[in-house]
């Protein structure tokens, strides 16, 4: 959409935030149809279609946050448990364990002095590290994890705010239209 010096601008001169292009606030429908060379039904497909794509982008985002909000808790869980195994190894003391084998059958293990643990990396691949390097690789899952997650809440929340702006310019578009309608009735029954 093009912006308009007085006529559209788009919050605090921000074009996009990670590829999610900044709504326009259009002050001055006229102004902006003509200058957008657009006409009203042309302005108001635009900007629905705009808000539809936001509402995409949206789900996109939703998704992952909901992935991550999934994935931290399960990453402390890990760091528990290394925690505490270094914490028994430490008291000279086995740590016995219950694990899921299957679906709603478990077994019992005795985890005697380990100096390592088997961390799952993802695509079926799993690696063996020190307690000291899985503890270090864990913390900085754990960071980005929580870091994207800030960085994901931001850009959920500046859409939410292009979604209103343009769901605003989309009833002043078709307000204005409105208005212009009846002055020419107006006009025609004088």
């Amino acid at each position: 959409m093009a912006a308009a010096g007085a006529t559209a601008s788009t919050p605090q001169g921000v074009e996009s935030r990670r590829g999610i292009p900044a709504a326009a606030f259009v002050e001055d429908v006229e102004a902006y149809l003509r200058q957008a060379g657009l006409d009203v039904n042309s302005a108001l497909a635009f900007l629905q279609e705009r808000l539809q794509q936001y509402k995409v982008v949206e789900m996109k985002l939703l998704a992952q946050q909901r992935e991550l909000q999934a994935k931290i808790p399960d990453i402390e869980k890990c760091l528990d448990t290394v925690a505490t195994l270094q914490a028994k190894k430490a008291l000279g003391e086995a740590l016995i364990a219950d694990f899921e084998l299957s679906e709603g059958i478990y077994s019992r293990a005795k985890i005697e002095d380990t100096d390592s643990v088997c961390l799952w990396l993802g695509a079926n691949v799993m690696l063996e590290y020190s307690c000291d390097e899985a503890n270090a690789l864990l913390k900085k899952n754990l960071e980005n994890a929580k870091g994207s997650l800030e960085v994901l809440i931001a850009d959920l929340q500046f859409l939410r705010d292009q979604q209103t702006i343009t769901q605003v310019t989309i009833a002043r578009v078709f307000n204005w239209d409105v208005h212009q309608r009846r002055s020419k009735q107006a006009v025609k029954e004088t």
